[in-house]
């Protein structure tokens, strides 16, 4: 398991709070809108879809699903979404809220090395707002570029380790405006955006893009912005088919 144990005790605990938008999780919803718009447009710029709305028929797999957040707007998109999580009760508030809603997604209990089998590949990988909750972010992240197919996309978002993610990020957002539950995040374990594309480039992935990202706890928005210093997203392009090789990993 590549996700730290006390994470997903957190986590299982939050699990019934995913789906309320002025809960524990009411930031993911403020920036849900800027995500799913991002996504789409990277997938969009990779020739995939039908669209720049429309995602039929991409393979997306979503790590550190939650809830459910993001995976349930992109498979109303026409996406093919496999959905991971290594807390057993999110993926349980996951399943029930797709079910009532009427929403085709695959879920799976695990993390990437529990729940995927090494052969699956898809056009999509995202790992938004997890790496940070990692034992180890550059393995981790070279074994989700294992899972991108030929041309596919790896897109991550995280915070970055400096001294404005520790004063907005953790000071700010869990012990001054209380928009996060004290002990989400641990300074020590955000991950620079060189370390990032780092680890993405041993695992064969080249960056495409990289932009910082602004939420602003009072009044409960959030932009893009210049500046990575706190929270950022950057995608990554497999690069090359050296992967196709007989008996070599198969689309999933």
């Amino acid at each position: 398991m590549t996700v730290i144990a006390s994470e997903i005790d957190r986590f299982n605990r939050l699990s019934a709070t995913w789906w309320d938008p002025r809960g524990p999780m009411r930031p993911l919803h403020v920036v849900n809108a800027l995500r799913l718009d991002y996504v789409c447009a990277q997938i969009a710029a990779q020739g995939r879809g039908t669209g720049p709305t429309r995602l039929d028929d991409v393979r997306v797999l979503d790590v550190g699903c939650g809830g459910g957040l993001l995976s349930e707007p992109l498979a109303r998109r026409g996406a093919r979404v496999t959905g991971i999580d290594a807390a057993e009760k999110n993926i349980r508030a996951a399943r029930l809220h797709a079910q009532r809603q009427g929403v085709p997604v695959e879920y799976r209990i695990g993390d990437p090395a529990t729940a995927l089998s090494a052969r699956e590949e898809f056009d999509v990988v995202l790992a938004l707002e997890v790496v940070e909750h990692v034992e180890d972010p550059s393995a981790f992240v070279r074994g989700l570029a294992g899972h991108v197919s030929p041309g596919g996309l790896l897109i991550a978002s995280t915070i970055d380790r400096t001294w404005k993610s520790f004063l907005f990020a953790i000071v700010g957002a869990e012990y001054v405006f209380r928009v996060l539950p004290r002990g989400t995040h641990t300074w020590r374990r955000f991950v620079r955006p060189a370390e990032l594309e780092a680890a993405a480039a041993d695992g064969g992935l080249k960056r495409t893009d990289l932009r910082g990202m602004r939420y602003l706890p009072v009044l409960h928005r959030a932009a893009w912005r210049g500046e990575t210093a706190v929270n950022y997203i950057a995608t990554f392009a497999k690069v090359g088919d050296e992967r196709q090789v007989p008996g070599g990993p198969q689309r999933s």
